[in-house]
């Protein structure tokens, strides 16, 4: 088990501060309260039930203990991700430097011009 790894467990007990989860029979986790989702959790009794399938991803795990901290928060912010757009490119039409760049010429001419005009 590594840390960022996504596993399924399964909630075996439910506190005030946070829930555990049976990752195999030999590991456990804890997912804090703060990681159960974004926001503010008035009572995690009504979030979460003992019994209940979840997939996690860990934050971190001990491996003398084979105890893990547990986040479903991060699982939940990934899904709301969206994806980075390369704003400035050659491959789309009108968009980014080459209009720039083709103008560039007609606009140094232009420049040239105005400014032999004034002397």
């Amino acid at each position: 088990m590594k840390i960022g790894d996504k596993i399924k467990g399964t909630i075996t007990g439910i506190k005030p501060y946070g829930a555990f989860v049976s990752l195999d029979n030999e590991t456990t986790g804890l997912i804090h309260i703060s990681e159960i989702k974004t926001g503010y959790i008035d009572n995690i009794f009504n979030t979460l039930s003992i019994g209940q399938e979840v997939l996690v991803q860990v934050v971190d795990f001990d491996e003398f203990t084979k105890k893990a901290s547990l986040s479903l928060r991060t699982l939940e912010e990934e899904k709301h991700q969206f994806p980075h757009r390369h704003r400035f490119s050659n491959s789309r039409y009108k968009i980014g430097f080459k209009p720039l760049a083709d103008s560039l010429p007609e606009w140094i001419d232009e420049s040239l011009d105005f400014l032999k005009q004034e002397h």
